[in-house]
């Protein structure tokens, strides 16, 4: 269905270029999404949301309100208060009331957590490696620079 966007583009070449840019980066990143949800469900019996609101909090030692937890990742906050709420079952996550503000929930890692996350992201650091060997520092660097910004360009618009 995406390939026929291709034939169907009319216009100038520049946007057909870019569209298959889009074509690629969408195909490179499914590939990689899905062998990463494979090995962290064989390897830690886990899921690659709950790897990534981990590594979220990872970041943030003091703790994120939920919300900003949800927006940082991009998905509902629904889906964020389902994901928070297992972790903090499974002793890996810690909620608790915003002071003054009964409505509102800050989430951060227990020290259970931090351990398991620094397990978890010491392993998927390995497999990002062994997923981009054939991308040099320098060209991973560069690729980088360039996604960067276009998010840039793009966060000024929205």
């Amino acid at each position: 269905m995406v390939a026929g966007l291709l034939a169907k583009t009319e216009g100038d070449t520049g946007n057909r270029e870019r569209l298959r840019l889009w074509i690629r980066m969408l195909r490179a990143s499914r590939v990689v999404e899905n062998a990463l949800r494979e090995r962290l469900k064989r390897e830690f019996d886990t899921t690659l949301p709950r790897f990534d609101v981990l590594a979220t909090l990872s970041r943030q030692p003091e703790g994120m309100l939920m919300s900003d937890l949800s927006r940082f990742l991009l998905v509902s906050n629904g889906n964020v208060t389902g994901i928070v709420s297992r972790l903090v079952e499974d002793g890996l996550v810690a909620r608790a009331q915003r002071e003054g503000d009964r409505r509102t929930s800050i989430v951060r890692l227990t020290s259970r957590g931090e351990a398991e996350f620094r397990r978890m992201a010491a392993v998927h650091e390995s497999w990002i490696g062994e997923l981009f060997a054939d991308i040099g520092e320098d060209e991973a660097r560069h690729l980088s620079t360039v996604l960067n910004t276009f998010r840039s360009n793009w966060e000024a618009e929205a």
